[in-house]
Order: structure tokens, then C-alpha cells, then sequence
């Protein structure tokens, strides 16, 4: 692998966003990305791309424009049309090798994860995943990339000054992303599917929806989450009627999910979702670093705990001191009062 000189990296310009949508949706991390980008290409002087893979997804630059985004690379393509990472990835190598961008940005979601290791590679490129900050370097003018490291027990910066692009994956709901600006103009590129790419070693042969109910947990506005405290099933049944009656969603701790009380898709952490409603209620538990990466950013965080000293309680805005199983149902019957 050859260590580019500073004439090589002089080529590299811009920031990045990898968009992600389904079924003709943008994913809002895609616009949390490009909020974050902003900032980025703000201190380097530069500008703002965004990247759309997939089948009819033309129609979707607009929307990144408005969110941001200086410039949209659209490759429009049948083959296309299903994520498959393999071809996703040789669409998005062909376009980084043509286009040199300084900074490429993508989310920590499933498909991310599938996708940016790939190109990463391919690209003899540095990566860093799951970041949950990133800033530029003054003087340097490199990417500072910060992440839990250690099994979340300390934040690590982390940077790559030898090659480019400098790339990362940004964990969904802790960047802000900005308001639409109607009116706001930018130009599309339209680019073809790489003609030299290989035929994906997978294909997708049908799409079936899981007919289990999904949690939405990052879209929740109120979720009541528990842990290890809560006993057992019985304990997260009673938070399910919380949630119900109050409209929200029920999250969990790592060690509740891997007790078997509830599914993982309820799991908030560093192993989980990362969440920002505008309540955070932590019924029974602690707060160990791995969890409140996940959630600290909440609005308005509410700590139910017999320990007084629990690291949840000292990070919760308003922290109450008892047994769970007496606060909830007095909660939930004030609740039903208004």
C-alpha cells in the first residue's frame, strides 16, 4: 500500500454523504448527515455531496439540496433497485476513484455497515465506525472522528492523516440536522452504473415484510426504557402499559435483551439505537456507559432507581429515588387523570 504524498491528497476535495432511502424514502440520518457535513465543509472551505444509489431515485435530489447539500450524484439504475452490497459498492468505488472527495460520510445503520467497509477497502482507505462526533483538525485540516472505544468506557479520537478519503460511519439520531430550505438550488450529476463492475455474487430474489409489529424506537417522542431492575417479563409488560397509555415506546438495557425479558430491537446502547425523544424515562437502570451513549442526548431524561448514586440518576434530569413497581403505577394512574 502506498502512503500518498501531500500532492495526492491535494486532489481530494469536498464532503461526502452516502444517502440512504427505502422504497423511495430518504432515511433521516441521511439529513443528520448532511447537517454534520455542513459544519465539516464549512471549516475546510468546501462543498457538500450527496450520493443516491438505487433504482428511480432522481426525484430524490431535490430533497437533499434542501437539507444541505451543494451537489447530489444520482446513479439510477435497475440493477439497483434491492440493496445488495457488493454492487452498491462498486457503483459508490467507481464514483469516489472519479470525483477524489476529501471526507465520506455514511450512517451506522444495517446497510451502512454492509456498504462502507466495502468501499473502504477497496479504496486502501481508513474507516471509522459508530462515530458519535466529528470535527476538523485547526491547522491540519483533518477529520477528528470520536467514538466509544474500550466497550464504551472511554471516547476515542481518532484520525487519518496519511490516505483519502478520510471515511466514517455516524450512529443515527446524535447529529441535528438542519430545516429544509425551500427555494434552495444545487446541481445533480447523473452518473452510469459502472460498466466494469462484476455481477453481484447475490441477488435478490423477494422482499418480504416482516409481519411482527416493529419498534419504532427512533421515532418515539416518549420511551420508557428498563433494566436489569425490572425482574423480568412481568416488569416489561407493566412498562409496555406505560408506553401505551402515554403513546410511547418501550426500550431496554443490553442486560435486560440478553436476560431474554425482551426482543433486541428494543435494545438503546452503543449495541442498539442510538434515540433522542423528548422523554427518556430509565426504570431500573444503572446508566453504565455503553447504555447512555444511546440515549443521552434525549430531551428530557427521568431516572427511577433505588440507588441514589447510579450514573443514570446522576445524568437524569430529574431523578427519583424508589422502588419501580410503586413509582410506575402511580405515575401511569396520574397519567390517566389528564
Amino acid at each position: 500500500m502506498r502512503t500518498p504524498t501531500d500532492r495526492d491528497r491535494s486532489q481530494y476535495r469536498n464532503v461526502w454523504v452516502v444517502a440512504e432511502q427505502r422504497e423511495g424514502v430518504l432515511k433521516d440520518v441521511t439529513f443528520e448527515l448532511l447537517g454534520a457535513a455542513r459544519k465539516l465543509a464549512a471549516a475546510r472551505g468546501c462543498e457538500v455531496w450527496a450520493v443516491l444509489l438505487g433504482s428511480g431515485v432522481r426525484a430524490m435530489a431535490d430533497a437533499c439540496i434542501r437539507r444541505g447539500a451543494d451537489v447530489v450524484v444520482v446513479v439510477d439504475d435497475p440493477r439497483l433497485e434491492h440493496f445488495v452490497d457488493d454492487a452498491y459498492a462498486a457503483a459508490l468505488h467507481a464514483l469516489v476513484a472519479r470525483h477524489k472527495p476529501e471526507i465520506v460520510l455514511c450512517g451506522a445503520t444495517a446497510r451502512g455497515r454492509a456498504l462502507i467497509p466495502r468501499v473502504a477497502v477497496s479504496l486502501e482507505a481508513g474507516l471509522t465506525a459508530d462515530c458519535t462526533g466529528l470535527d476538523i483538525e485547526a491547522g491540519t485540516g483533518v477529520l477528528l472522528q470520536t467514538r466509544p472505544a474500550f466497550g464504551g468506557n472511554i471516547m476515542a479520537t481518532i484520525k487519518c492523516t496519511g490516505h483519502r478519503p478520510q471515511m466514517a460511519t455516524v450512529r443515527p439520531r446524535v447529529m441535528s440536522a438542519l430545516d429544509a430550505q425551500p427555494g434552495r438550488t444545487g446541481r445533480v450529476i447523473v452518473e452510469s452504473f459502472p460498466a466494469a463492475a462484476r455481477e453481484a455474487r447475490m441477488k435478490v430474489l423477494e422482499a418480504v415484510t416482516d409481519a411482527k409489529e416493529t419498534v419504532h424506537l427512533a421515532d418515539a417522542r416518549f420511551i420508557i426504557s428498563g433494566g436489569r431492575g425490572m425482574g423480568g417479563r412481568e416488569g416489561f409488560k407493566l412498562l409496555a402499559d406505560f408506553a401505551r397509555l402515554v403513546d410511547g415506546a418501550v426500550g431496554a438495557s443490553r442486560a435486560a435483551v440478553d436476560a431474554g425479558w425482551v426482543d433486541y430491537a428494543h435494545q438503546v446502547g452503543q449495541t442498539g439505537q442510538t434515540v433522542q425523544p423528548k422523554v427518556y424515562m430509565a426504570c431500573a437502570i444503572s446508566g453504565q456507559i455503553q447504555h447512555l451513549v444511546g440515549m443521552q442526548s434525549s430531551d428530557l431524561i427521568i431516572a427511577i432507581n433505588t440507588n441514589p448514586d447510579a450514573p443514570m440518576m446522576k445524568l437524569a434530569d430529574y431523578a427519583i429515588v424508589g422502588d419501580v413497581f410503586e413509582v410506575v403505577p402511580a405515575l401511569m394512574q396520574e397519567a390517566r387523570r389528564t
